[in-house]
């Protein structure tokens, strides 16, 4: 049985490692088999799990706890390793010694670190192998800062999409065998890289099986940059299982043991006030997603201990849900008749876009793809077939959906 996926993303320096670790915590003490990946380059997962690195564990799946498998993923050794593969089918040069053109060679692994998607591309693709071996119940995924996680679950659908706009399937298909054989390799890695996607694209789409923990600083600064990440989400129609607010001011009665109540910060108090004001609004406005909180801890938490006691204060009762165990809180596109007939017909499509804020979501129209931006992201949408025949006539925001309007292009609608 293939495995739930659950992605953690949040801003720097929010504590996003440490929930992923609580969480994986958290679902072991329910008996899941947990498999914790780290993205980001700057890996700290083992050092929070307090078992640090050993010689041998680098991209290795290495066990800190029972039930509890950590593997801190090495993107660059990764490249590598699929260059050398390649490489084996790429013919030397004298094997072109006959043919005109340039040969085809494959750069070294250095050269492609720059080149933007390459180990996003691969990082993604193991943590969808490791999803589909079916040795866990659950992969978390620790993900690097915000805007690099979110070029990152962009990437897959980024790259097919343009592949198949620079060199189209129909195209590659010309190239019969009569052509030189640089050609033919070429042609057939692209395949290849095309067909890479497609089970990469299946996972972050399988809003039943693949969710996102959203983690936000409690302060005015993260929790804003958070609300633009949930309309990114929704924008990537990705699922979003809840959103944790970590770092809170202890309150009044639940200063930290270890420090006594004059030696909580002054002005702590009225923070935790403002704190809990932001996090209610939070609250309002995303009405269908839980909004988890967690007091900033005395002392840092490492080690499985003090992640239970954290797990336990973001899952009360040890029990963390598990990825897929609540409805999906996002919603599909959907379109609507919503008055007329013929090419007097208006239609209706409706994109979740919760949070947008009206004034920075931008609308474009490219062949039969509506092209919608919103919270620095930018997304090609394909549009339904009867929607391809229609010519844009406005958008406005009803509630938390983008509802863009069309009415039937008499040129090419059918008589």
């Amino acid at each position: 049985m293939r495995s739930q996926v659950q992605f953690i993303v949040g801003k720097g320096g929010v504590g996003k490692t440490t929930v992923a670790a609580a969480t994986a915590v958290a679902l072991a003490r329910r008996g899941i088999r947990v498999l914790a990946v780290s993205l980001d380059q700057a890996h700290s997962l083992a050092d929070v799990f307090g078992v640090g690195r050993r010689p041998g564990d680098a991209d290795s799946v290495t066990s800190v706890a029972d039930r509890i498998d950590v593997l801190e993923l090495d993107t660059l050794a990764l490249l590598e390793r699929r260059l050398a593969v390649l490489a084996a089918l790429v013919p030397g040069d004298h094997d072109h010694e006959h043919e005109h053109g340039a040969p085809l060679s494959l750069p070294d692994p250095q050269e492609l670190t720059g080149l933007p998607g390459a180990q996003e591309l691969l990082a993604l693709a193991e943590v969808t192998r490791l999803a589909d071996s079916g040795d866990w119940d659950v992969v978390l995924v620790d993900c690097p800062a915000t805007a690099d996680a979110l070029r990152l679950l962009q990437v897959p659908e980024t790259v097919a999409d343009y592949v198949e706009r620079i060199w189209p399937l129909h195209s590659r298909a010309l190239v019969g065998p009569s052509a030189p054989q640089w050609q033919l390799i070429a042609a057939l890695l692209v395949d290849r890289l095309v067909a890479s996607t497609v089970p990469i694209r299946e996972l972050l789409a399988d809003g039943a099986r693949t969710g996102v923990r959203l983690v936000a600083g409690a302060g005015t600064v993260p929790l804003a940059e958070a609300r633009r990440t949930v309309t990114a989400l929704a924008l990537l129609g990705l699922r979003l299982d809840d959103v944790v607010v970590n770092g809170l001011a202890p309150q009044d009665d639940q200063a930290p043991e270890a420090v006594a109540d004059a030696a909580v910060p002054r002005g702590s108090r009225g923070r935790r006030a403002a704190q809990d004001v932001m996090v209610g609004e939070l609250r309002a406005s995303l009405a269908a997603v839980t909004v988890r909180t967690a007091d900033e801890c005395a002392s840092e938490p490492v080690g499985l201990e003090p992640l239970a006691t954290l797990a336990d204060a973001l899952f009360p009762a040890v029990t963390a849900p598990r990825p897929g165990d609540t409805p999906a809180a996002g919603r599909e596109n959907t379109v609507v008749l919503e008055s007329g007939s013929g090419v007097e017909s208006v239609y209706a499509l409706r994109l979740p876009l919760p949070l947008a804020d009206p004034s920075t979501v931008t609308l474009g129209r490219v062949e039969d793809d509506l092209v919608v931006g919103a919270a620095g992201l930018r997304r090609r949408v394909r549009l339904a077939s009867v929607l391809r025949r229609c010519v844009t006539v406005g958008a406005d925001f009803e509630g938390d959906d983008l509802v863009v309007r069309f009415q039937p292009d008499p040129q090419v609608w059918p008589q």
